[in-house]
């Protein structure tokens, strides 16, 4: 799938999700938190594709997510990648294809995106504050390289930087931390295992079980049969599954923020 349909996907079930939980676990948060919340899964949706570097001193090719701060993420891609790479090569078994790039390995497989969210929720209890900022930093950026992608290719990696960064100051200082700090690495992990289902839509699938060997291959591709599946920026993803996305997101969104205007405003229905 493309970035912003990976964006606006993590987005959706992170709202749709917040509404069930919200009805059936009555679990509420503040439009700030669900705002924050779904900024960061929508992010983090976007997060396995930095395996798929392009070029580093022109600035071509490479995920959407690759371009979120210019050249140091087209680089910090290519890292990925080889690395990403080196990892295929050293675990893989006799009956796995060779390759000559590492997109779609290592950042597309369960373990890798659990472990995200893990550390992310580590890492903001461990050292509090300015690891929130900067998760929030990241994870801003990436959303609005995401959802905003053409906005984003406009502006420039500067201004998507600054606007990252102003909001993460400003959610930072608003946002509790009872609840905000645990979101943050559950929001980064879902975002990454919604990216996962996405591609497994698509006709190459992911991964996913990886290291646990299926049949005599560790990196056997879980997907959809190619009869079904879809082909990556067909009309299907880019308008069908996109209208989809932003309507649940809206229709989700909508319930979920409603009941706290009707209370702050004294509007019975």
């Amino acid at each position: 799938m493309m970035g912003s349909s990976h964006a606006l996907s993590g987005a959706a079930v992170w709202l749709a999700g917040s509404l069930a939980l919200d009805q059936l676990a009555d679990f509420h948060q503040t439009p700030l938190q669900l705002a924050v919340g779904t900024a960061i899964c929508a992010g983090g949706a976007l997060l396995p594709d930095l395996d798929l570097s392009g070029r580093v001193t022109t600035r071509q090719g490479g995920a959407t997510v690759a371009h979120t701060f210019g050249v140091l993420t087209l680089f910090l891609a290519e890292v990925v990648e080889k690395f990403s790479l080196g990892v295929y090569r050293l675990t893989r078994l006799k009956h796995d294809p060779r390759r000559r790039n590492g997109h779609r390995t290592l950042t597309h497989t369960i373990v890798f995106n659990v472990g995200v969210g893990y550390g992310t929720l580590a890492l903001c209890n461990a050292y509090g504050k300015w690891a929130v900022m900067g998760v929030l930093f990241f994870a801003f950026a990436m959303a609005l390289r995401g959802l905003f992608e053409r906005w984003a290719e406009r502006a420039g990696w500067l201004i998507v930087t600054l606007a990252a960064a102003a909001a993460a100051f400003l959610v930072y200082e608003r946002l509790p931390g009872d609840r905000g700090y645990p979101l943050l690495g559950m929001a980064v992990g879902v975002g990454g295992l919604i990216h996962l289902a996405g591609d497994m839509i698509t006709r190459h699938g992911s991964p996913i079980f990886w290291p646990i060997p299926t049949g005599r291959r560790l990196w056997r591709n879980i997907g959809l049969p190619h009869s079904v599946a879809l082909t990556a920026g067909d009309k299907t993803e880019t308008v069908v599954l996109r209208i989809v996305f932003t309507t649940v997101a809206i229709f989700a969104g909508s319930l979920l923020v409603a009941p706290v205007l009707l209370d702050r405003f004294n509007i019975s229905v």
